[in-house]
């Protein structure tokens, strides 16, 4: 295994012998865009990965206030890859935030959360690995529009694929729009996309991203979807932040626009972001057993964890109040809290594609794309862990198409939270498994539920909605 040193060594040798002439650092914010700022490769030495880089802590939102304003970022070597879309040649590194005073990782940076997250499962000697393999669906849309003044509040997007177009004059309309929720997925050329998405693929490949499969999905209008292959949950979640920075640009070049957004279309799919999971100790899969599928018993535990934590897990993993758009009892979303081999109806899957011990996994099916991947895949850990270290029973499976199932049958089920406010009021309530080992301070948690209900829940509640002038104009 490379040490840092030779890490170093191997970025600075990479610049020199290919005329990299910007240095490009990549960063994340409290709510979970990527922040970056760049600097002239003649800046950029083996020193830069002990000193790192001064910046302004107050303009980050969820971050520091202006008098205690100053941070510095280090450059992780082991993050290197060439970025496609900017013309000069440019050279992209993840960072961590340190504060500059102590040289201590900063307790608000999402990754360094998800580096103590990975700290502790080694700690507790469960286990020495955990993967992530997220997919994360998207829609590409071909105008986006949209506005909210106080007179004014409005939004349309558009997409040559949406269903609703098949009676506007294209000059020539071709007619090959798919159908509502029977996007997934027929052959061009109703699929549209099909030659943007090897593009993105070829991209995210050349960025040393593992592919597995992309492919259309349910919904009329462009909806999509690209697998990644499973990684540890710190490489995971920075490469699912490349993932949709190479898929946007790429989408932009042909002057389309993507988003993550998990419920822009009305009565159609939304976007979700189903999480598979496993640990792993000393190379070997600790989830496969002689349980119910496959499972181990400590897989079941794990199971256990996030079923009792779901409600607060996910203020961080549907973290948006369009996520609760997309969570809608009666719809495609998984909203009960329950789980079972094969069936894409319950929030937890064990897929069963497979019989080999490596493939033997959990998948978590609430989570959308729109979160910050560092704090979602540490909480969906710390939950699973909580499971294992108090032997939390899942309860029986759910092997019952759940849409089809009587309202007595389901009474006893417990569902996901409604709306952003319960989830977050679910976190502040349940919370204490996250703090293990430091990985969520006491700080993290407060800032991460004020600053959602002050920029989001309450704004939201404020305003009226355009539907609410059909219902209400008249009265």
């Amino acid at each position: 295994m490379s040490t840092r040193a030779d890490l170093i060594s191997n970025v600075l040798k990479f610049v020199r012998d290919n005329g990299i002439q910007f240095i490009d650092f990549k960063f994340m914010d409290f709510p979970g865009l990527w922040q970056h700022f760049t600097v002239p490769s003649s800046e950029f030495d083996e020193g830069s990965f002990e000193n790192g880089f001064g910046f302004d802590g107050s303009s980050i939102r969820g971050w520091k206030k202006i008098n205690e304003s100053d941070m510095l970022i280090i450059p992780d070597p082991d993050t290197l890859w060439v970025d496609p879309f900017i013309k000069a040649p440019t050279v992209s590194l993840t960072c961590d935030v340190y504060e500059p005073a102590t040289k201590e990782k900063y307790s608000r940076c999402p990754r360094s959360i998800a580096q103590k997250a990975e700290a502790f499962l080694k700690s507790s000697g469960i286990a020495d690995t955990v993967f992530f393999g997220p997919e994360a669906e998207f829609f590409v849309f071909d105008d986006v529009r949209y506005a909210s003044e106080p007179n004014i509040s409005f939004y349309m997007v558009d997409s040559i694929e949406g269903q609703w177009n098949t009676g506007r004059d294209e000059m020539p309309n071709l007619g090959y729009k798919p159908r509502y929720k029977e996007a997934y997925f027929p052959v061009p050329p109703t699929d549209a996309l099909m030659d943007l998405r090897n593009e993105m693929v070829q991209n995210l490949i050349g960025a040393g991203i593992h592919v597995e499969a992309q492919h259309h999905e349910v919904a009329s209008g462009g909806q999509c979807e690209i697998d990644l292959r499973f990684t540890p949950l710190v490489k995971a979640a920075d490469q699912l932040l490349m993932f949709k920075y190479i898929v946007k640009n790429t989408a932009k070049a042909h002057n389309k626009s993507v988003t993550y957004m998990p419920k822009p279309i009305f009565a159609d799919n939304g976007s979700g972001m189903h999480v598979h999971t496993s640990l792993w100790k000393d190379g070997k899969p600790l989830f496969a057993g002689n349980g119910y599928a496959g499972l181990s018993e400590m897989a079941l535990y794990y199971i256990g964890g996030i079923l009792k934590h779901a409600p607060a897990i996910l203020a961080f993993t549907n973290p948006t109040t369009n996520s609760y758009k997309r969570l809608v009892p009666g719809f495609e979303a998984p909203v009960n809290l329950a789980y079972s081999q094969r069936n894409r109806s319950a929030s937890i899957r064990i897929p069963m594609y497979s019989n080999s011990p490596k493939a033997k996994r959990v998948e978590f099916r609430c989570p959308d794309p729109s979160g910050n991947p560092y704090l979602g895949f540490a909480a969906i850990l710390m939950a699973g862990l909580d499971g294992i270290i108090n032997r939390i029973d899942p309860g029986e499976p759910l092997d019952k198409d759940i849409y089809d199932m009587e309202p007595e049958e389901l009474k006893d089920v417990p569902s996901t939270p409604g709306s952003l406010q319960e989830a977050l009021s679910a976190l502040a309530d349940d919370h204490e498994f996250l703090t293990r080992g430091d990985v969520f301070t006491p700080d993290v948690i407060e800032t991460w539920i004020n600053y959602k209900m002050d920029r989001e829940v309450k704004p939201m509640a404020l305003r009226p909605h355009p539907y609410e002038f059909t219902l209400y104009y008249d009265c």
